[in-house]
C-alpha cells in the first residue's frame, strides 16, 4: 500500500529559504483547536496538542484499515494573532497571544470519519480538551510564503522582508492571520535547524491602497 506524504505531494507545503512565493491555496479542512497564551509556558497549549494528535492518528488508522489509503500524518500548523496587535508586534507579550493549532485532514475523509475518530481517541485515554477539537475548512486564497530555517524567535527579519518589502512591491495587502507550518519536530530538532513555512494570506490592491504603517502588521512568535 502506497503511503502518501503530503509534505512531498502538496504545493502548499513547498517553500524555499530566501524566496517569497505567491500561490493560490485551495480550501483545506483541518482538525482545529483554539487557545490563548504563551505556547512555551501555557499548559493549555500542551493539552491542546495532546487532544489534537490522537484524533489525527485515529483518522490515519481508519483510512488505512477501512479505505485502503495510508498517509503520513500532516505537519502541525498554527494561526497566530492578538486582540491588541502591539502585544504581537511591539511588546511581544506572548501571554496575550491567541492561536489556533491545526492538523490537515485528507480530502477523502469526512465529518462522519472525524466524529468516529474523536470517539475512539476518547476511548483510548481521557483527554481534557478532546471535546474542543473541531473539524473545519480554511479558505486563504492568495498567499505569500517562504521557508524559515532557524529558531522561532529568529523569524522577525524574514517576516519584515515579506511584509515591508515584497508585499508592497507586488501590490499585496494583508487579508488573514499569520500562518505557520512546522516541517520539523522541535522535540527532535536543534533550534537552528528548525524548518518552518511562514505564510501570509493577501489580496491584490492598487499602490494607493497599500498600508504604509507596518506597526499593525502581524509578526510571528
Amino acid at each position: 500500500m502506497e503511503k502518501i506524504d503530503f509534505k512531498r505531494s502538496l504545493d502548499g507545503l513547498q517553500a524555499r529559504r530566501g524566496e517569497f512565493r505567491v500561490l493560490e491555496v485551495p480550501e483545506t479542512r483541518y482538525l482545529m483547536i483554539d487557545g490563548h497564551g504563551d505556547p512555551n509556558t501555557s499548559a493549555g497549549y500542551a493539552e491542546s496538542l495532546a487532544a489534537l494528535y490522537p484524533v489525527a492518528y485515529q483518522l490515519k488508522f481508519m483510512s488505512k484499515r477501512e479505505l485502503g489509503r495510508d498517509y503520513v500524518v500532516p505537519p502541525l500548523e498554527g494561526l497566530w494573532w492578538a486582540t491588541d496587535m502591539e502585544a504581537f508586534t511591539v511588546s511581544r507579550d506572548k501571554s496575550q497571544w491567541d492561536w489556533t493549532m491545526m492538523l490537515m485532514v485528507p480530502e477523502w475523509l469526512d465529518d462522519e470519519n472525524v466524529e468516529r475518530a474523536i470517539e475512539r481517541a476518547g476511548e483510548k485515554e481521557a483527554r481534557a480538551l478532546l471535546s474542543a477539537v473541531r473539524f473545519e475548512g480554511l479558505s486563504e486564497g492568495i498567499c505569500v510564503q517562504t521557508l524559515h530555517v532557524g529558531s522561532f524567535d529568529d523569524e522577525g527579519p524574514v517576516l519584515e522582508r515579506m511584509h515591508d518589502e515584497f508585499m508592497p512591491a507586488n501590490g499585496l495587502r494583508f487579508a488573514g492571520k499569520h500562518h505557520e507550518i512546522y516541517l520539523s519536530d522541535p522535540r527532535r530538532t536543534a533550534p537552528d535547524r528548525l524548518r518552518t513555512i511562514l505564510r501570509q494570506p493577501v489580496v491584490r490592491v492598487s499602490p494607493a491602497e497599500i498600508d504604509p504603517d507596518p506597526r499593525l502588521r502581524p509578526r510571528s512568535r
